[in-house]
């Protein structure tokens, strides 16, 4: 590039204008040093740029601004996850807690039971459920070689279970009064009256069919077992009387009853040895006028206990 496309340098005469230009500029500095005379104009260049400098600084803020809010969400997640984890491990723990006392209760309840009875008892625990239309069993964790006959009465805290029909070498088969072939001798608390008590398909009830008419009965009498038969010693609770109605036949009165024992929820239970017979459980005898409920013949095992022939 030559010097004619340089006019502020052509010649000697640029050259004084360079001068000039910087002994003006040293002046200038001088006073403004001494006495801040373009104080105001620097003030006035700042103000007139400073929205320039935020415009260009908004990109930048808008970024940092985005970035912590999207840490400070991500920080939110991550701790409300941790909160929920704690809070579910803390329901767990909580229901953990109280299925654990409820059991510790329920064996207490036991142990307060096996020490009134004054009887050898033997606890077990209930592993396996069958409640059908045609047969109401429990299995338990104790068999022949812990001493379990067939024929021993079952009972929980609340009242009478079952009876063992079936041992095997470490476990036994129990069948419940609930079972439509088992029939039990009760009597009634409130009066003395004896009869017998029915399984039925319901699962959660007990029937007694054959009440004389003129027998006084009623809701909310107590059933206690009547020791006949020799299976179950006397005074056990059964059940109690939620209902009385004629019978369809007319000839006698048919009662309802709930069990007293918690059939569908003990987890631990009781077998009575000193009523245990080695011969096994009753021979098989068709109960005498049985509630039209009942399984048919051969539906399941045969009847606990014979049922009377005449007048209870």
């Amino acid at each position: 590039m030559g010097q004619e496309s340089s006019p502020l340098f052509a010649g000697s005469t640029g050259t004084l204008r360079l001068i000039g230009y910087l002994a003006l500029a040293m002046v200038l500095m001088v006073l403004d040093h001494r006495n801040g005379w373009m104080w105001r104009i620097r003030y006035g260049a700042a103000v007139a740029v400073e929205p320039l400098y935020r415009l260009a600084g908004l990109p930048v803020e808008g970024m940092r601004t985005l970035s912590v809010a999207f840490a400070d969400r991500q920080r939110l997640t991550v701790q409300n996850q941790r909160l929920r984890e704690d809070l579910l491990l803390a329901n767990a723990k909580l229901n953990r807690m109280a299925a654990v006392a409820q059991q510790n209760e329920h064996l207490k309840e036991l142990l307060d039971t096996q020490r009134s009875l004054e009887l050898n008892v033997q606890l077990a625990r209930v592993v396996g459920v069958d409640l059908g239309a045609y047969r109401h069993r429990l299995l338990l964790n104790v068999g022949a070689h812990d001493g379990v006959k067939p024929g021993q009465p079952v009972i929980d805290a609340r009242g009478v279970m079952g009876q063992v029909i079936q041992t095997l070498p470490t476990t036994s088969v129990v069948m419940l009064i609930t079972d439509p072939n088992n029939a039990l001798p009760v009597t009634v608390e409130r009066t003395g009256l004896r009869t017998i008590a029915y399984g039925s398909r319901d699962g959660d009830r007990l029937v007694l069919p054959t009440i004389p008419m003129a027998a006084d009965v009623k809701e909310g009498d107590r059933l206690l077992t009547s020791g006949l038969g020799g299976r179950f010693p006397p005074g056990f609770p059964v059940g109690e009387v939620t209902r009385v109605a004629p019978a369809t036949t007319g000839m006698f009165l048919e009662a309802q009853a709930q069990p007293t024992a918690e059939i569908n929820r003990s987890e631990d239970v009781l077998l009575l040895h000193d009523q245990a017979e080695p011969a096994g459980p009753p021979p098989p005898v068709t109960p005498a006028g049985p509630p039209s409920d009942l399984a048919p013949a051969g539906a399941g095992q045969p009847a606990a206990v014979p049922a009377p022939k005449g007048k209870p």
